[in-house]
Parts: structure tokens; C-alpha cells; sequence
């Protein structure tokens, strides 16, 4: 018997539902849309296919919610499949589920294999441009769902996914009843947040667990520094840390150090109370499953470096398949680095910076400057670091309503996230042992307590809401004519 791709595929994910306990295995029905290239000028009438996908298991037809996803940088499937807290209220709430992808990730390209290859394609890669996308969308199912016309809309989202969900409550306040944003850094921009803040949070996630954790890691890279230096040390480190490809010049030195800061902010992120496959198939804790193997700063640059490799192995290899170390990989194939990347260069340009003293990292200063030079090199664009904040309000966002911005406190994203209320509809909930969105994941009985009760009151929150939409619409005030 002969097994296709998507056979092979279904029994990989089959398998990671049994292994990792607190991942479900959703169903859905998947559909496509015809949206314009650009929403914004009738200069470009290209139009391109954006997936997204749809449950209607629990859903009320006559006005029962309509539960939308806005999706983020990469395969709407991965969201949908790690965003349980959705799927575990659909039927108290008879909400209808949507997951919409983002353009320019997964299947939703609107120049298919050419949409990478200029800036003259990749251009229409937008927040503004996706927020309308999914504008469109809702539109279309309210038209073609009998009975979805007068269904009030719920926007759920982590990370830039919950940065979108409450710009679309912003921007779309006819078409989005209220949010749920998530881990959602949008003050983590120039002028608002310090840049030396993520790093911080980071650090401290690691110090927690062990004060000499956070200190062998910043001591790695005087270590790696030094042993790089020549190809001995090189030939050393693809040997002790069984690298898949050897480093050569001082840009692969460069890319080492740039991946290993990107697994230890990983690990921080997810760090959840139980074994989860969001970046990387990973133990509970996992921050402390690392420093389990980071205990002794004070040793010699070679066995500093041997006890790392230990650690990264808990990110690099937790299942044990992993035949070498490959730098080069990103978390996870369903993450698009390259559209976050051009993203980066373009509005979503957040600085980040560290001094090697109050954090554990390479001091690294924040320079727009150089930033802008090598987006141009790669991308042919020039960020507009203020865009964001002018398009979207910054900190001035108080005329709006009807969002929860949740945080966790282990997640260094929350240092760019609304962690104070701005009004009695504007709401911010802290969640002091929550990792990046943990409360939008599935309902777990690890669980710490704090996120059990977010939940509940950003239950309490949408219900305000579902009522508020139905009430309003009975109690509208007559017109008075004057003169």
C-alpha cells in the first residue's frame, strides 16, 4: 500500500495529538475567497485567493456569534489548531468558528511562487491591507450564511494576531463587536515602549529558574567569541554541538548568535505548564528543563559551551529524532519568517536592544540607521518606524471600546502590550503566571489558576458584548425633529 503526502501528514499530526495531551484535533471545512491585491487604489485590480476556514458545529443560526481568528504571520491551520479557548467556548455561545489566514502566508499568496521575488509583488503585504481582507471576508459570510446577518462578531487573536484583532475593533467598528487581544504588543514600537524591555523580561524568566542559568548564557558569548575566532574553534563547535553544516565566515558566526538569541526568547515565550508543540515540541517548563543543564558559570570556555549545547538540546532535540543541530531552521515551518521579516522592514518596525548587563544577551545598542540599511539591501524598502502608531493610535486609543488585551507576565512580549484599563470597556488583564497567549489556548489541567480565571472574565466580557449588540438594536431612540 502506498501512502500520499497528506496521508503521511495526517499521521504525523494523529501522532503529535497523542503525544502532546493538550493538543486537539479540530475540524473544519476549508474555503477560499476572491479579494483584490489592493483595497486602497483602483490603480491594481489583481485579485488573489485567501483561505480560511470554517466550523459551524455549535453554531445558532439567527444571530448566534460568528468567533474570527485574525490570523497572523503564517499557515492558519497551526493557529487554528493552537488556539483551543475558541474551540472550547464555540458551543456554550453557538458561535460559528472562522480562521482567516493572513495574506501573503500559507496558501494565501497573492502572486503565488512570485510573491517574494520584488517589492513591486510583496508591497501589498500590509496590516492595513489584511485587516481589509478580513473586512471583506466577514462580509461575505454575513451575505451567504442564512440567519448570519444580524450575528455580532468576535475578533480573537495572539501576538500580531491579537495586535490585529484589536486594530480590527479599531478600524472596523461596524463589523467587529469586540476582541479578545492576546499577547499583543502594539506599543512595542519607537517612542513607547523602552527597547531594552523585552530582553529584560527574557532574562528574568531564565534568572527565576536559576540565577546561574541566565548567567552561563551571558557569559556563551564572550565564549563563542573567543572560540570562533579561528577554524579550529570552529571545527570544535560543529563537533561538540553536532552541527548539520559548518561554520565558515563571520556571517554563519553571526547567524549562530542570532538563532541562539532567538531559542532562548523562544523558550521564554512558551514557556507553558505543560509539554506543548507551539515553536518546538517541548517538556512543561521548559525554561526550567533548560537551566536544569545551566549550573556552573564559573567554568572554562569549552565545558561553558558543552553545558549549553545540554540546554539547547531541550529545544533542539526534546523528542530525540533530530539527527544534527541546523541553525538555519526557523521554530517552526508553519511560521513565516520571511513575510514577518519584510514586515519588520516596512510599519512593523519594533527596536529592540540590550546592554549584556541588565539582560543576558550580546549587548546589541538599537540602531535605525543600520536597521534601514540592511532592509534596503534585503528588500528594496524603508521602514516607516512611526506608521503604526499613526495609523492604528498608539497609546491614544481610549475613543474605542469593547477590548481585552490580556498579558502574562513570563512573556516578554507583554512589555509592548495595554497592561493598564482605559476605560470600563477597555480592559487589561494580567496573568502573572501566563506565557505568550497561554489563554487562548486549550483549557488544560495544568493550568495555573491566573489563567483560569483570565478566561472567565474574558468569557464575561464577550457575553457583555453579545448582549449589549442585541439589546442595542431593540432600543433604538426615535428621531427628533427640531426647528
Amino acid at each position: 500500500m502506498s501512502w500520499s503526502p497528506s496521508m503521511h501528514r495526517m499521521l504525523l499530526f494523529a501522532f503529535i495529538c497523542l503525544l502532546f495531551h493538550h493538543t486537539q484535533c479540530y475540524s473544519w471545512k476549508t474555503a477560499f475567497l476572491k479579494q483584490q491585491v489592493d483595497h486602497f487604489s483602483f490603480a491594481n485590480q489583481d485579485t488573489y485567493a485567501q483561505r480560511y476556514l470554517v466550523n459551524s458545529t455549535y453554531w445558532k443560526r439567527g444571530g448566534g456569534p460568528i468567533f474570527f481568528y485574525t490570523g497572523n504571520e503564517g499557515d492558519i491551520e497551526w493557529f487554528a489548531q493552537n488556539t483551543g479557548f475558541m474551540w472550547d467556548i464555540a458551543e456554550e455561545f453557538g458561535a460559528m468558528l472562522i480562521f482567516a489566514e493572513h495574506r501573503y502566508y500559507g496558501q494565501s499568496l497573492p502572486y503565488g511562487n512570485k510573491s517574494y521575488s520584488d517589492a513591486k509583488y510583496l508591497g501589498y503585504l500590509t496590516s492595513e491591507q489584511a485587516l481589509a481582507d478580513f473586512a471583506e471576508l466577514l462580509a461575505y459570510v454575513k451575505s451567504t450564511n442564512s440567519g448570519a446577518a444580524e450575528s455580532p462578531v468576535i475578533a480573537f487573536g495572539g501576538s500580531y494576531g491579537g495586535m490585529l484583532a484589536a486594530w480590527m475593533r479599531i478600524k472596523y467598528p461596524h463589523i467587529i463587536t469586540g476582541a479578545i487581544a492576546a499577547s499583543a504588543p502594539i506599543l512595542q514600537f519607537t517612542g513607547l515602549t523602552p527597547c531594552d524591555a523585552f530582553n529584560r523580561v527574557v532574562t528574568a524568566d531564565f534568572s527565576s529558574a536559576s540565577a546561574e542559568c541566565a548567567e552561563t548564557i551571558r557569559k556563551s558569548w564572550k565564549a563563542l567569541s573567543k572560540i570562533l575566532v579561528n577554524d579550529e574553534g570552529k571545527e570544535w563547535i560543529r563537533t561538540h554541538w553536532n552541527l548539520c553544516v559548518p561554520l565558515k565566515g563571520t556571517e554563519d558566526v553571526a547567524n549562530l548568535k542570532d538563532w541562539l538569541t532567538n531559542v532562548w526568547t523562544n523558550l521564554a515565550m512558551v514557556n507553558y505548564p505543560y509539554p506543548a508543540n507551539f515553536l518546538a515540541p517541548l517538556p512543561a517548563y521548559p525554561v526550567k528543563a533548560v537551566c536544569e543543564h545551566l549550573t556552573n558559570s564559573t567554568l572554562d570556555d569549552h565545558s561553558l559551551l558543552d553545558e549549553i549545547f545540554k540546554g539547547l538540546s531541550v529545544y533542539a532535540n526534546f523528542t530525540g529524532q533530530t539527527q544534527c543541530l541546523d541553525v538555519s531552521q526557523q521554530a517552526d515551518q508553519s511560521l513565516g519568517d520571511m513575510g514577518w521579516d519584510f514586515q519588520a522592514c516596512t510599519e512593523m518596525v519594533m527596536p529592540m536592544c540590550g546592554d549584556g548587563i541588565n539582560d543576558m544577551f550580546e549587548a546589541q545598542p538599537w540602531n535605525l540607521e543600520k536597521y534601514a540599511e540592511k532592509c534596503l539591501k534585503k528588500w528594496k524598502v524603508n521602514p516607516r518606524p512611526l506608521m503604526a502608531p499613526l495609523i492604528y493610535g498608539g497609546r491614544n486609543i481610549s475613543s474605542s471600546s469593547n477590548i481585552v488585551f490580556s498579558n502574562g507576565l513570563l512573556d516578554p512580549w507583554s512589555t509592548g502590550g495595554v497592561t493598564k484599563s482605559l476605560s470600563d470597556s477597555l480592559i487589561a488583564i494580567i496573568i502573572p503566571e501566563g506565557a505568550h497567549h497561554l489563554d487562548l489556548r486549550a483549557a488544560d489541567p495544568n493550568d495555573p489558576p491566573s489563567v483560569i480565571k483570565a478566561r472567565e472574565i474574558e468569557k464575561q466580557f464577550i457575553s457583555k458584548w453579545i448582549s449589549s449588540t442585541k439589546r442595542d438594536r431593540k432600543e433604538i431612540p426615535k428621531s427628533f425633529i427640531v426647528g
